[in-house]
């Protein structure tokens, strides 16, 4: 089931999601992740592809992402404190696209605290990376500048779903015999 909004919310979501540009922004945010990881989007491909034929109710926010969930954050100063994004899957990747007006050579940039990088992070630009084992954060913008994001990501739960055959977790592994506990700890462990 997708979440649910209403009112002005949906409305306002209803015109992003359908809007040119955040089409545009999905098609090269999936694209170059095809590009530049192509067993880990198919990975991606494979398990949306099982979710969605799981469940005829579900309904993608992209027909052209390979995402299953976005977030808008409005701003107008978009910024985020250092974290991680511990729901999403571990070893996938995120895409963040930033937008607005600001001077990127004074603020706004993209922090990879694990790397020890500061990335200048300029307005239009896209980044996809592994946002649940990466600690990361932005940089405030200046007065009188705007600053928004965008993200696509999947949760770990779905990738999980669909491997325990669309079940909970305790329910999977709770009739498997011995052996196939094993194997899915071999497979599990090799991923």
């Amino acid at each position: 089931m997708n979440l649910h909004h209403e009112g002005t919310a949906a409305r306002v979501l209803a015109t992003l999601l359908n809007h040119i540009a955040f089409i545009r922004l999905v098609g090269f945010a999936s694209g170059t992740f095809a590009a530049w990881a192509p067993p880990l989007f198919q990975y991606y491909a494979k398990h949306l592809k099982a979710l969605l034929l799981s469940d005829d109710s579900l309904i993608l926010n992209f027909a052209n992402s390979i995402f299953c969930a976005c977030t808008f954050n409005f701003g107008p100063k978009t910024a985020t404190f250092e974290h991680m994004d511990s729901g999403n899957l571990p070893f996938g990747w995120c895409s963040v696209t930033v937008l607005g007006r600001f001077n990127p050579k004074q603020g706004g940039h993209l922090i990879l605290w694990d790397l020890k990088l500061v990335i200048e992070f300029p307005p239009g630009s896209t980044i996809l990376f592994p946002s649940a084992i990466l600690c990361h954060s932005n940089t405030p913008i200046g007065c009188g500048e705007t600053r928004y994001s965008f993200m696509q990501y999947t949760s770990g739960g779905l990738f999980r779903w669909v491997d325990q055959d669309l079940q909970l977790s305790e329910d999977y592994w709770s009739q498997l015999s011995d052996a196939e506990h094993d194997a899915a700890l071999r497979t599990r462990a090799g991923q």
